[in-house]
């Protein structure tokens, strides 16, 4: 079996060795069980690639000249050769040569081999082909309108998708080279070809053509985008094209082969990669992905052609991006390696992820890498991008860096992802820009050296740089203590930033997670019994409190921000810490029922009193709240519903403690309707004013200490007044 390197001019005039024979080519007959011609079909993505490839055709008739990949099949004694594979771009040929011969009135006695080319799929398939090669068209209208002029041309052959789908292709054709000279003189002189394979005595089956067939979809742009990409390869150096192809064909084939799709195929899969990579290119030379093109033959342009001075160093990045990976192998493939570095639990020598990303996160990237959320968000977002970037960097660099240490490395990577959220970003637009060129050097330097380089500005959150620098020299100094660290670290609630209960007492380690182990509702009214503890946001009026179904809302007081308040809610969680070694509800209990009762014993009942007595002030929302100004009216807040904004479910804790279904939704239920009347509550007392005027109509007061703290219950007093 040999392979030889033709045009689709030379396999009808030359002979090919098969098995030592001499085999001459007389006729190419597509057969009735091959699917039909498809690259005319409509539809958004087929329109995609069939201009992409007619591009490519063009291109190698004006200037360089293109190979197509293999073409092969069956030969039989009679020199009728079956395709296998290369129907498409064999009649994609074909209609190409005709038009040519057509165009440039070649001599007929220099193009009869076009009929030796024909469909057996249907009968009107075949009698098409024949007919159009007699026919000579004068290429003033579109060309599909006038074959279908002709007397020859059943209205009916319109149904035939092989022949609706070569009309298409032919007026795309007669648009992109309408204004092209010497198409014919190009064509023989091998601007375009293709291996051709031809198998003699394979003994084809159905059942093979079908088996072969359902291996993809009816057209992918996989093979046009190999072809591009082989000559611009070409254009900078042959050996280098020849080295990636080949690595194409084979090793990366090979181990993208585990992740190819249900398509059975790996080509969605290696195009993913490659924008992947492409994007890491744009951020290493400090651009942005934003407003790029998608579209990989855009991509390879850009990044893979002679027009962007440093292609030489991008087809290297492009080789060992792809090599890393095809070079695990035996025990340790890319999906053994991975699990052993990352998981969705605490695990020694492991980085934890959250549940909702893949653990395989080089799989993740070939399935979905480019692919958008119907709410326009990245399926593979940025963090993942960060992440992958972290693992292919021990990979490049995996001579000089241990296990171990790629183990302690990665852990940092990935506390700063998990605390940098604001921070990663690839928008020129937002106030900090485009970080993502600096964030993937300090990530590369953490990697090979272990260490935050201060160097690079304007990267990665400036909070958990600080902290991880701290913990890598306590690490090294408290080595027999790191991994009571690291699962401390490992804790939903912490995600990496530990700062909340610092590195001096390292008891606490165990504690905190004992601790929230409990109830969470009586975890926040134990804090609360001990301190206000919650932090003002930077807006000035909301507040953020725990809340005991929320994980948000402790990752908001547990992770340092622009929020007033870390350190005042460090301190009363280590105050709580410090009541024993280890928790329970009970424990917890018996601290919120001693607050509460020496509140009543004294007939001292500060807001948090009513916040810790009465369940209505913890509805376990987001633990937000509303507050125009604590210090001097800390009576005066509302419970809110929403995590950021008032609405219309907001209200007076006081007042719907009493009022209940009575609180105006149109006023975010600060006021209660009473007939003609409303209430209002205010920092010392209730008050009743008309709907129509506002006036005051009446007012009770509450007992106040020279401090202005309540010396009776607001909420018992209003019941009591009620009757309730």
């Amino acid at each position: 079996m040999g392979t030889s390197f033709n045009s689709f001019i030379d396999i009808f005039n030359t002979g090919f060795k098969v098995d030592e024979e001499t085999v001459h080519l007389k006729k190419i007959a597509i057969p009735i069980i091959q699917r039909d011609y498809a690259q005319g079909r409509i539809d958004g993505e087929v329109n995609r690639i069939r201009a992409r490839f007619l591009d490519s055709l063009h291109q190698a008739i004006i200037s360089d000249p293109i190979t197509l990949d293999f073409v092969y099949g069956d030969i039989n004694s009679n020199g009728v050769m079956t395709p296998l594979d290369g129907q498409q771009r064999l009649t994609a040929l074909f209609l190409l040569h005709w038009y040519a011969a057509k165009k440039e009135n070649i001599d007929p006695s220099d193009h009869l081999f076009l009929g030796n080319f024909s469909y057996e799929t249907r009968y009107s398939a075949r009698d098409f082909c024949s007919f159009l090669i007699k026919f000579n068209p004068s290429l003033t209208k579109i060309l599909s309108e006038e074959i279908v002029d002709q007397a020859w041309f059943p209205l009916d052959w319109k149904k035939d998708p092989t022949i609706s789908s070569m009309l298409v292709m032919l007026d795309a054709i007669q648009v992109e080279f309408a204004d092209t000279q010497g198409i014919w003189d190009r064509l023989k002189n091998n601007a375009i070809t293709f291996y051709f394979l031809p198998i003699k005595d394979m003994g084809l089956t159905d059942e093979l053509y079908i088996k072969m067939n359902s291996r993809g979809k009816p057209l992918t742009q996989f093979e046009h985008f190999k072809a591009e990409l082989e000559r611009e390869l070409r254009k900078i150096d042959e050996p280098t094209a020849k080295r990636i192809i080949k690595k194409i064909d084979l090793d990366w084939t090979d181990m993208l082969w585990r992740y190819r799709g249900n398509d059975n195929v790996i080509d969605d899969e290696f195009l993913r990669y490659f924008k992947f990579i492409c994007d890491i290119i744009c951020y290493q030379n400090g651009g942005t992905t934003q407003g790029k093109s998608n579209d990989e033959f855009d991509l390879l342009k850009e990044y893979f052609s002679g027009q962007n001075k440093n292609v030489l160093a991008n087809i290297q990045t492009l080789e060992e991006y792809f090599d890393c990976w095809s070079k695990l192998n035996g025990d340790n493939t890319p999906d053994k390696f991975l699990e052993r570095n990352i998981s969705h639990d605490h695990q020694a020598g492991k980085i934890k992820i959250e549940k909702r990303y893949a653990v395989n996160i080089f799989n993740d990237c070939v399935r979905t890498y480019g692919d958008i959320t119907g709410n326009g968000n990245r399926v593979f977002p940025l963090n993942r991008i960060v992440l992958l970037y972290a693992v292919i960097s021990f990979l490049l660099n995996k001579d000089t860096i241990t296990d171990s240490d790629f183990s302690r490395r990665l852990r940092i990577v990935n506390n700063l992802i998990q605390n940098s959220e604001d921070e990663i970003s690839d928008s020129e637009f937002r106030t900090s820009g485009n970080r993502m060129p600096a964030i993937l050097k300090q990530v590369d330097a953490i990697i090979r050296t272990g260490k935050i380089d201060d160097s690079i500005e304007k990267n990665l959150n400036l909070n958990q740089l600080a902290e991880e620098a701290i913990k890598i020299t306590w690490v090294e100094n408290n080595p027999d203590k790191a991994e009571d660290l690291f699962e401390l670290e490992d804790h939903d609630l912490l995600q990496g930033q530990i700062g909340i209960i610092g590195l001096e007492q390292t008891d606490y380690f165990k504690r905190f997670p004992s601790l929230f182990s409990c109830k969470w509702d009586l975890v926040d009214c134990a804090l609360m019994s001990i301190g206000n503890y919650g932090q003002k946001e930077k807006n000035g009026w909301r507040y953020q409190l725990g809340s005991k179904k929320n994980m948000k809302a402790w990752r908001n007081l547990f992770h340092k921000s622009s929020n007033e308040g870390f350190d005042r809610t460090k301190d009363v969680l280590k105050e709580l810490l410090s009541h024993a070694d280890s928790f329970s509800d009970e424990l917890l209990s018996g601290i919120i029922d001693t607050f509460i009762n020496n509140c009543e014993a004294n007939n001292e009942f500060e807001w948090r009193y009513y916040y810790i007595k009465y369940d209505l002030f913890r509805p376990g929302n987001f633990g937000k709240y509303w507050w125009d100004d604590i210090g001097n009216k800390p009576y005066e807040f509302s419970v809110m519903s929403t995590e950021s904004k008032i609405s219309e479910n907001t209200y007076q804790p006081f007042l719907k403690a009493a009022y209940k279904k009575k609180l105006s939704k149109d006023h975010y239920g600060q006021r209660a309707i009473d007939g003609d009347n409303y209430i209002v509550c205010v920092n010392s007392a209730y008050v009743v004013k008309t709907i129509n005027s506002d006036a005051e109509v009446e007012k009770m007061a509450i007992a106040q200490n020279d401090q202005g703290i309540d010396t009776e219950d607001r909420i018992q007093k209003l019941l009591l007044v009620l009757g309730k």
